[in-house]
């Protein structure tokens, strides 16, 4: 599976910015999907994930509420839409795929795959 992500850039306070992770490869729709951020001398952390379906999906308390994961089967890509961004989302984002049938999780180590980075930056 190769994923590739895309949509980030520079932002001010309060903007909406909406990223996209396009999947190929093996029964690439059928797989629940992470997105991870990792912002400058911090550890990467869990965003959002979605089911391989897209019947259930899960947040970070810091994105509860502002961020909205969502995906597209027949196009193979999940979204991930951010609104009411503040500086402290600043952070390079990446895009992760699970196994097969798999549900949501916010677990690192249950990603089998991962794509580059995109990078968001958000000013006050």
């Amino acid at each position: 599976v190769q994923l590739q992500a895309f949509g980030g850039g520079l932002v001010q306070a309060g903007d909406s910015l909406r990223l996209s992770c396009a999947a190929s490869g093996r029964s690439a729709s059928d797989r629940a999907m992470g997105w991870f951020r990792q912002a400058p001398g911090k550890e990467r952390e869990f965003v959002a994930a979605i089911s391989w379906n897209g019947g259930s999906a899960e947040y970070a308390d810091s994105v509860k509420g502002r961020f909205t994961i969502f995906r597209d089967r027949a196009k193979n890509t999940v979204y991930l839409q951010m609104n009411s961004l503040k500086p402290e989302d600043t952070a390079v984002y990446y895009c992760a795929s699970r196994k097969l049938y798999s549900s949501a999780t916010s677990s690192q180590g249950d990603y089998s795959y991962w794509g580059q980075g995109t990078e968001v930056t958000v000013s006050s």
